[in-house]
C-alpha cells in the first residue's frame, strides 16, 4: 500500500512547504509499520517458542514408521530395498571395501601403536553399528591414518606403548570419543566445527600426512626412529640413525609402494579398472607374505602371532585417565565431524537423499561406544574406502554388513596367514593412503584466490610440522577465528548512489555510473551491529561526513552535509551497545544539524529499536521502507534549507515584472522539482539545456512522444514516485538508458 504525503511528518515539511517562494510537490511514500512495544515478544522468546512450536507440530506430524526411521535410519533403506537392483552392486561395493579393509586395519593399528590384531577389532564391532544407527548409505567407517596419529601421538606420552595400560587407554578413548559425539548430535552443536574454515584443515591434514609418512619410514630403514609428531626430531632421528641402514626391508617396501600407487593411479584414470584401486592393499599383503614364505629374509621384520578369534566382550578400564584424555578425545570428535560427516553429505547429495548431520555424529558416536566394549580405538569415516565404495556402486548400509562379515571371516579363519606379512608392506600401505591427503593443488588454489586463506594454510601446516599436531590445531583455530571476529568487528559499509534512470540505489565503488545527491550520504551496513564493530562504524560514518568520494553530484548546491540515510536492509541484529552508540551518534550529528534516516530495518531490529527509544528519539517520520522514499523527504528539506539561505530582492513598484516575466516565473517553478536531481550540481555536464518549452516534454527532444505529451522514456520510468498511475497491461517499455541523465521525478 502506498500512500502520497507532503511530507512524512505534517508538522516539519508543512513548515518549510508553505514558505513563500517555495514551490513543491506532494511526496509519495511507503508508509513503514511500527511494532507495538506493549504486544510484541522479545527476540529471544519468539525464537525459542517459534523453535518448540515448530517441534510440536514435527512431532505431532510424525507417524509411527517415521519415529523407526528416527531411531534406527537403517530403517528407512530396508523398507526401500530393490532386491533386484540393489544387490548386486551392494554386494560387489562390500566385497571391495572389506578387501581393502583388512590390510589397512592392521596397518593403521600399527600406526596407532598397537597390536594389529586391534586394527581388526575396529573394523569389525564399529562397522555393523553404524549400519544400525548411521544415517549414510555410503560411508565406510573403520581405523583412519589421521585418528591413529592422533591417538599414538597423546596415549605415547604418557605410557610407552608395549605396556597393556596404553591398549587400555586407546579403548577408553574411544568410548570418551563416543560419549562426545552423541552428546553433540543429541544437542545439535555439530555447527560448531563450522568456525574452522576448510585453510585450517587442508593444512593440517597436509602436515599431518607428511608426518605420517616419517614415521614409517623406519619399516623401510630398518631401524628404530624416534616416535614423535613434530618433523625435527623425526628427521634428527632418521639421519642420526643411516649407520643401521638395511637394503632388503627398503627395496621390497619400495617395489610394493611402486605397485600400490601405480594401481591405484590405473583405478582412478580407467573406469574399467578402477576394481585395481581397492586391490591394492591387498596385492601388496600377497606380494609381501609370498616373498617371506619363500625366502625366508631374516632382515626383514613380520607382523607375528595374531589372535585368533572373533573380539570378546570387556568393560574399558583405567577410568583415571580420563581428564588427561579430554583434549585428545575433542580433537578427534572434531576431525570425526570434519572428516566423516563432511563427506557423507558430499555422497548423500550425489546419491539423491538427505542426511542430516547430527544424526549422523549420534551413529557414529554409537559405533565407538558400542565398540570400546569389544576393544575398539576410535574410528571414524575414511574418505578413501568410502570414495572406493560409491565408486564400485554401493547403494545402501548392505554394503556396509558386507565388509563387516569379510572382516569377521578374517578375524576367525586368516590370522594364522597374517603373522606372515611385512612390516615394510602394511607401512607401504599407509605412505600410499597418506600422500592423497598432500593437499599441495588447494595451497595453490589460495595463492590464486585469497592471500589472506593461504597464510592461514601455511601457518597451519608450519606450526603442525614444527610444533606438533595439538598447537598446529589449535593455532589454525585461533588465526582462523582471529580472521572472522576481524571481518565482524570491520563490517563492509558502502556509500549509496542512484543509479541513473531508476530508484535503485548500489554502491559507488561497484556501479561507478550511480550519483549521489548534495547534502545527503547514503550508507549501507552489511553486517549485524554489535559491540565488537559500531565504534568501527562510527568513524567510517565521521568519514563519510567529512570525504567527497569523488561520484557525480545532484541536486541543490550545499556547502556541507545535512542528512545520514542508514540502510539497514543487511542489518540480522542490534545489541545494547550499538543502541547506547546509536544515541550517542545521533546526539553528535543534533549538535552539527545533521538529521538521521533509517531505512528498511528488519521486524526483529525495528522492535529493539523501539524498546530503546531511538524511535522517538530520531522521529518517526524519520524511519522510511525504501532508500528512496528517504532520498526523496531528505531533498525537499535540503531544497528548503538552500531556499532559505537565499535573501529576496527589495520590492520596488516601478521594478513590477509585466506578463512575460509572470509566465516566465511560472515556467520556472514548474521545473523546480525535477531539477533538484537533474538540474542543478550536476558536477560532469553543468546546467542541463531543456528542450522543450512545455513541462510535461522536459529533456525528451528527438525521443518520440505518445498522444498524451510523455515520451517512451518517461513512460519507461517508475511512477511510484511520480503518483500517475501504473503502465496499463501490454504497452511495450523501452530499456533504460544509462548514458545519458533524464528527467527525474521525486
Amino acid at each position: 500500500m502506498e500512500n502520497t504525503y507532503a511530507s512524512p511528518s505534517s508538522g516539519e515539511l508543512n513548515n518549510f512547504i508553505s514558505m513563500p517562494g517555495t514551490m513543491t510537490r506532494p511526496v509519495k511514500i511507503i508508509p513503514l509499520q511500527h511494532p507495538s512495544t506493549s504486544t510484541a515478544t522479545t527476540p529471544c522468546s519468539y525464537y525459542f517458542s517459534d523453535v518448540l512450536s515448530r517441534w510440536i507440530a514435527k512431532v505431532n506430524r510424525m507417524t509411527w514408521m517415521e519415529w523407526i526411521e528416527f531411531f534406527l535410519p537403517c530403517y528407512r533403506w530396508i523398507r526401500t530395498y530393490r532386491w533386484r537392483e540393489y544387490l548386486q552392486p551392494d554386494l560387489m561395493a562390500g566385497i571391495t571395501v572389506g578387501v581393502m579393509l583388512v590390510p589397512q586395519s592392521m596397518s593403521y593399528a600399527k600406526l596407532a601403536g598397537l597390536q594389529p590384531i586391534y586394527g581388526l577389532y575396529s573394523g569389525f564391532v564399529p562397522i555393523f553399528v553404524y549400519a544400525l544407527f548411521g544415517s549414510s548409505r555410503q560411508l565406510a567407517i573403520g581405523p583412519v591414518a589421521l585418528t591413529s596419529l592422533l591417538v599414538s601421538n597423546v596415549l605415547g606420552s604418557i605410557v610407552d606403548s608395549s605396556e597393556a595400560l596404553y591398549t587400555e587407554l586407546a579403548i577408553l578413548l574411544a568410548l570418551m570419543v563416543g560419549i562426545f559425539e552423541c552428546i553433540m548430535g543429541i544437542l545439535r552443536l555439530g555447527w560448531l566445527i563450522r568456525f574452522i574454515s576448510h585453510s585450517v584443515i587442508s593444512g593440517f591434514t597436509t602436515a599431518s600426512a607428511i608426518v605420517i609418512a616419517l614415521s614409517q619410514a623406519k619399516y623401510f630403514l630398518g631401524y628404530d626412529i624416534e616416535r614423535s609428531s613434530k618433523i625435527i626430531p623425526l628427521v634428527k632421528s632418521i639421519i642420526s640413525g643411516a649407520d643401521k641402514f638395511l637394503w632388503p626391508p627398503f627395496i621390497m617396501g619400495s617395489i610394493i609402494l611402486a605397485i600400490i600407487l601405480t594401481m591405484k593411479h590405473l583405478g582412478k584414470s580407467r573406469k574399467y579398472l578402477r576394481f585395481l584401486r581397492a586391490a591394492g592393499p591387498l596385492t601388496a599383503v600377497v606380494l609381501g607374505t609370498t616373498f617371506v614364505a619363500i625366502s625366508h629374509p631374516s632382515s626383514i621384520t613380520l607382523v607375528g602371532e595374531i589372535p585368533q578369534g572373533l573380539p570378546k566382550f570387556s568393560v574399558p578400564k583405567e577410568f583415571g585417565y580420563i581428564k588427561s584424555l579430554i583434549p585428545t578425545a575433542m580433537l578427534i570428535t572434531g576431525v570425526a565431524i570434519l572428516e566423516s560427516v563432511g563427506i557423507a553429505k558430499a555422497l548423500a547429495a550425489k546419491n539423491g537423499y538427505e542426511l542430516d548431520s547430527n544424526r549422523e555424529l549420534f551413529g557414529l558416536g554409537v559405533a565407538n561406544i558400542v565398540g570400546s566394549f569389544f576393544s575398539v580405538y576410535p574410528t571414524t569415516g575414511s574418505f578413501s574406502r568410502s570414495a572406493v565404495n560409491h565408486e564400485s556402486g554401493a547403494k545402501t548400509g548392505l554394503s556396509g554388513i558386507i565388509m563387516g562379515i569379510i572382516m569377521g571371516c578374517a578375524l576367525q579363519f586368516l590370522t594364522p596367514l597374517f603373522e606372515y606379512i611385512p612390516q615394510c608392506a602394511l607401512a607401504a600401505i599407509v605412505i600410499s593412503a597418506v600422500i592423497g591427503l598432500v593437499d599441495y593443488e588447494e595451497a595453490t588454489f589460495l595463492w590464486r584466490v585469497d592471500k589472506r586463506d593461504f597464510l592461514l594454510w601455511t601457518i597451519t601446516c608450519t606450526t603442525t610440522l614444527f610444533l606438533g599436531i595439538e598447537i598446529g590445531v589449535l593455532v589454525g583455530v585461533g588465526v582462523s577465528l582471529a580472521f572472522v571476529i576481524h571481518e565482524s568487528a570491520n563490517p563492509h559499509i558502502a556509500v549509496l548512489g542512484r543509479l541513473p534512470g531508476t530508484t535503485v540505489y548500489r554502491n559507488i565503488q561497484q556501479y561507478p555510473e550511480a550519483y549521489t545527491y548534495n547534502g545527503i550520504v547514503i550508507v549501507r551496513i552489511d553486517a549485524p551491529i554489535y559491540f565488537a564493530n559500531i565504534n568501527y562504524i562510527k568513524d567510517r560514518l565521521r568519514e563519510y561526513e567529512i570525504d567527497n568520494d569523488g561520484s557525480t553530484k545532484r541536486g541543490p548546491e550545499v556547502t556541507r552535509v545535512h542528512f545520514v540515510i542508514i540502510e539497514m536492509a543487511p542489518v540480522t541484529y542490534i545489541d545494547s551497545s550499538a543502541i547506547q552508540a546509536l544515541k550517542e551518534l545521533h546526539q553528535e550529528y543534533k549538535s552539527r544539524d545533521i538529521q538521521i534516516a533509517i531505512s528498511n530495518p528488519n521486524e526483529e531490529v525495528l522492535l529493539t529499536l523501539a524498546r530503546s527509544g531511538i524511535i522517538d528519539l530520531i522521529g518517526k517520520e524519520w524511519y522510511f521502507v525504501r532508500v528512496h522514499d528517504a532520498v526523496q523527504v531528505c531533498l525537499q528539506h535540503v531544497q528548503s534549507l538552500n531556499d532559505s539561505s537565499k535573501k529576496p530582492e527589495p520590492f520596488l513598484e516601478n521594478n513590477r515584472p509585466g506578463r512575460f516575466q509572470k509566465l516566465l516565473k511560472h515556467r520556472t517553478e514548474d521545473f523546480s522539482i525535477s531539477q533538484l536531481e537533474s538540474v542543478r550540481g550536476d558536477k560532469t555536464g553543468g546546467p542541463a539545456k531543456p528542450t522543450s518549452a512545455h513541462p510535461s516534454r522536459s529533456g525528451t527532444a528527438g525521443r518520440p512522444v505518445n498522444r498524451a505529451g510523455r515520451s517512451r522514456a518517461e513512460e519507461a520510468e517508475p511512477r511510484a514516485v511520480t503518483g500517475q498511475g501504473r503502465r496499463p497491461a501490454g504497452r511495450p517499455v523501452n530499456r533504460m538508458d544509462y548514458s545519458r541523465p533524464g528527467r527525474f521525478d521525486l
